[in-house]
């Protein structure tokens, strides 16, 4: 800056502008009639702050509430009694086994199977469930390949349809039970 005169000028001009910018603004303030009104909203805000505290309070309080009566409801199962099946082999899959879990819901029955010793099938070939009565009317209740941790829904009560069988089928277009019957159990009550 020293070599150049040129420059050493501008920023003078430069600093000259700067003081006159801040001798400026400290001698100007707020109207008091805004720095009245930004002061009450300052406070209005610092007395609402409790109230919003406690409806936040309140409404986490309800959400909680709200959360532990669905647990409780959910954990006591549904609606109506439980009904449970022990699955047997047939000589078509003899180390297999299974239990069934039957709980009644507004949509219908809840049937939780879980079964050991079935291989899975694939390339269209899977298991399905049926409930059949004593007449001997069979009605599909579900598909699956694999029999571990299956849930299956019925429209009919096992009450009536007390027979619950598994079999083998292919998706051949034909939608009647193929007769392969891999598990065979009867539905009882309890827990």
């Amino acid at each position: 800056m020293a070599a150049s005169p040129e420059l050493s000028e501008r920023l003078a001009e430069q600093q000259q502008a700067l003081a006159l910018t801040r001798s400026a603004v400290e001698g100007v303030e707020a109207p008091e009639a805004l720095r009245t009104r930004i002061e009450a909203q300052r406070r209005a805000r610092n007395r609402r702050a409790p109230r919003r505290l406690v409806l936040v309070s309140a409404a986490a309080t309800a959400l909680l509430g709200a959360v532990a009566i669905g647990v409780v409801v959910l954990s006591a199962g549904g609606s109506g009694p439980r009904f449970r099946a022990a699955l047997a082999p047939t000589s078509l899959a003899p180390g297999a086994s299974g239990e069934v879990t039957l709980a009644r819901r507004s949509s219908g029955w809840r049937i939780q199977l879980d079964a050991k010793g079935l291989p899975r099938l694939a390339a269209g070939r899977f298991y399905e469930a049926w409930l059949r009565n004593r007449a001997g009317v069979l009605v599909p209740i579900g598909t699956f390949s694999e029999g571990r941790d299956v849930t299956l829904w019925a429209g009919v009560a096992p009450t009536k349809f007390r027979t619950l069988t598994v079999t083998r089928e292919k998706a051949d277009g034909d939608q009647s039970s193929s007769g392969a019957k891999v598990l065979v159990g009867t539905v009882k009550t309890g827990g």
